[in-house]
């Protein structure tokens, strides 16, 4: 059983911004326990701002923007970070190893592919990675939009059974948490519509809200991996949710199955398997270099049951600049985007192709990734 647990700014910072070490050392035990019950663990944590926070109060001189306070902060927070997670590992006798990353490292195959290796090499060798944003080189228009669609990616590239979303809320509700009339919703199954219970508001000191946490969630699960969205800071909360990770799998998971008694709420995994190629092509919406519209029967077909590939005689327009090999998006008849593929084409190839019989796939089915 491998799973990823993402820890976020409001479970590690305490009301004043700083680190909370107390919560933070919980937390390590709990991943402690975990890995004694035979489950590995990949951590995807936040807090480095506010480790950097802490360590410079008082300390800044002169007035900075965002984008140097971010720098300035993660930079030393990252240290301090990771220092106190090798410490507090360091008592249960686990070694741990820091893996700083960028969106940009997601959008190549080769990147993707390295990435996990380092990842896999250190979990055979029984070394905890500690994942996080590499906010001192992250520009705005490269950066994730937190750490929630960073978890998603290392879930998925590292085949994980579940992904746990510790925020400072319980789960999904019905309405306001706030409010005595919301319910939280405990199990949400493959495609249901949950838009109407979905915030916009973002969190305290994160970068998303629960529109991103669901919006992750639902994709993730619809690739075959269950998620998770509890609170970090109740007590034991990784522990009384273990049960579900000690499962033989996740993919057993259902609306039927005794769940914990703690609140959250489970986004079930769909039966259906996804190739490791494919679960890259669906978190690669991000690095899209350009686009294909198809006509009304190529968009019949995409859509329908059974895996096709895209050909040139089913394409009507191509947008963009990209090279063969990039990330594309796929649009409809109606110009409404349904997907994304590796192209088998550059630019200049797929438009001299279009609506040409008896050539190759500008999309070949194994790499397309349509969203249902």
């Amino acid at each position: 059983m491998r799973i990823t647990i993402k820890i976020g700014s409001n479970v590690l910072t305490r009301p004043d911004g700083s680190l909370d070490v107390t919560r933070m050392s919980s937390i390590v035990d709990q991943v402690a326990s975990l890995r004694k019950a035979g489950i590995e663990v990949l951590l995807v944590s936040s807090g480095a701002m506010a480790s950097g926070r802490s360590e410079l109060k008082g300390m800044v001189h002169g007035k900075m923007d965002s984008v140097d306070e971010r720098q300035l902060y993660s930079a030393v927070g990252q240290a301090k970070l990771i220092n106190r997670y090798y410490e507090l590992f360091r008592d249960h006798d686990i070694a741990v190893g820091q893996v700083l990353t960028m969106k940009e490292n997601f959008g190549t195959r080769h990147h993707y592919l390295n990435q996990r290796n380092c990842m896999s090499v250190m979990l055979e060798n029984g070394v905890i990675p500690i994942i996080n944003e590499n906010d001192t080189v992250s520009v705005t228009e490269l950066m994730f939009t937190d750490n929630d669609e960073l978890s998603g990616l290392i879930a998925t590239m590292m085949d994980c059974d579940a992904l746990v979303i510790l925020s400072n809320i319980d789960g999904l509700y019905t309405g306001n948490p706030s409010d005595p009339s919301s319910t939280l919703i405990r199990t949400v199954a493959p495609g249901r519509d949950i838009s109407e219970y979905v915030s916009t508001a973002k969190s305290g000191f994160g970068r998303g809200g629960m529109q991103t946490k669901s919006n992750i969630a639902m994709k993730v699960a619809q690739e075959g991996i269950a998620v998770v969205i509890a609170n970090g800071k109740r007590e034991d909360i990784l522990l009384k949710l273990a049960p579900m990770f000690q499962a033989e799998s996740t993919s057993t998971l259902s609306s039927s199955l005794s769940l914990p008694d703690v609140p959250f709420t489970v986004f079930l995994p769909s039966e259906e398997t996804v190739s490791s190629v494919k679960k890259w092509i669906a978190h690669s919406d991000g690095f899209s270099k350009g686009g294909i519209y198809l006509n009304s029967g190529a968009t019949e077909k995409v859509l329908g049951e059974q895996a096709v590939s895209i050909l040139p005689v089913g394409v009507t327009k191509v947008e963009g600049n990209f090279e063969t090999h990039d990330i594309i998006s796929i649009y409809d008849d109606q110009g409404q985007k349904i997907g994304v593929g590796r192209s088998d084409y550059d630019a200049d190839e797929a438009r001299a192709a279009l609506g040409k019989r008896d050539m190759k796939p500008i999309v070949h089915y194994d790499y397309l990734f349509i969203d249902n």
